[in-house]
């Protein structure tokens, strides 16, 4: 199939999936969201399984985690697929290719799920007293004024520069996206309970993965880092198995999050760290792709301007168009030469991955 893997909107991102795994021979299911796209169209999360029902290896790859930054791994999965990829799993293996989890965040151009929780922060055990984050309790006001006025803009950005001029950029950092669970309308919120895209991947999960004994996994993200450079990065912490594992199959570059060595913060919550909880019976390797593309002050202003929006504003209007370009802009590299770091860079992450797979089921 010719054309670019990469689309311009959730739908075309959809079709185009389907039908790169419907020419790869993929058995395809799908889970509906309860929301609508702006075009009123249907979301869903698309499964793509190729290879043995009980297959002892699989190698699982998941986009939009945080909904826009789908655009990126929405295109490095369907270029897989194209590519033929699937044919170099070793036998008794499989693919699960998981399309668009936050289908809702991908559609609306926001990092967030429709209940407005950060996905990545909302795998904590909500029977257990929550994570507390008392430096973002303390900025909140300046992260999320009332108004989007240059004034209040100014204002809030300069409390925010202010707080990392005394305890460094680092700190701010860590306070913003750590993850927060007592401001529902703030960023990098955590829920109160597991939302729709948790219970739907933890579904899969369960349905897809209990015969296997080796899962391999790539999570997509992008607005960390160099631009362009995709960050290996293992939750696990320095000392763990599956952080030994992800090292022996994705090479020295892979850092870890929990031990503080990646480009992001520690983060509560985030999936990729529940896998082995996922998968009790199975030996684990997983890593997230993140790949940079502008320097983080734009990003977080980008995030702060859509929870402005979605909480006051109206995310069809021209006001809304301008802020939803801006966020796309934060994490989705509208380059040819970004398009096709991301492609190689996750072509050599998914083959290490099937290399990894194929020793596991020869050792």
């Amino acid at each position: 199939m010719s054309g670019s893997p990469f689309s311009a909107t959730f739908g075309e991102a959809r079709d185009k999936f389907l039908a790169a795994a419907h020419g790869a021979g993929a058995s395809l299911s799908a889970y509906v969201h309860p929301e609508r796209g702006p075009d009123g169209g249907e979301l869903a999360t698309d499964v793509a399984w190729i290879g043995p029902a009980d297959a002892r290896a699989v190698l699982v790859m998941v986009s939009a985690t945080h909904g826009v930054e789908g655009h990126c791994g929405s295109g490095a999965q369907i270029d897989w697929l194209r590519r033929g990829e699937a044919a170099r799993l070793p036998q008794g293996a499989a693919a699960l290719i998981v399309h668009a989890i936050n289908p809702y965040g991908f559609a609306w151009s926001r990092r967030v799920t429709h209940e407005n929780v950060d996905l990545n922060r909302n795998f904590v055990d909500f029977g257990k007293p929550l994570p507390a984050n008392p430096n973002y309790d303390a900025l909140h006001h300046a992260v999320k004024p009332a108004d989007w006025s240059e004034a209040t803009q100014a204002a809030s950005r300069a409390t925010l520069l202010d707080y990392a001029k005394t305890y460094g950029f680092p700190a701010l950092v860590q306070a913003m996206s750590g993850g927060q669970y007592s401001h529902p309308d703030g960023i990098f919120y955590g829920g109160h309970e597991p939302t729709w895209s948790r219970r739907t991947l933890e579904t899969i999960f369960r349905e897809r993965l209990g015969a296997a004994s080796d899962v391999g996994v790539i999570d997509y993200h992008t607005g960390l880092g160099p631009w362009g450079y995709a960050e290996p990065i293992a939750s696990a912490h320095p000392a763990s198995e599956e952080y030994r594992r992800a090292r022996d199959w994705h090479g020295l570059a892979v850092t870890s999050m929990s031990g503080g060595q990646s480009v992001s913060a520690v983060l509560a919550g985030d999936w990729l760290e529940a896998v082995p909880r996922l998968v009790p019976h199975a030996r684990t390797a997983g890593v997230a792709l993140e790949y940079g593309v502008v320097p983080s002050n734009q990003v977080l202003e980008a995030l702060r301007a859509d929870n402005w929006l979605h909480a006051h504003g109206d995310p069809l209007s021209p006001e809304g168009q301008a802020i939803k370009a801006q966020v796309r802009a934060a994490f989705y590299g509208d380059d040819e030469v970004w398009r096709g770091m991301v492609l190689g860079q996750s072509l050599v992450a998914a083959r290490q991955s099937t290399a990894g797979l194929a020793k596991a089921l020869a050792g």
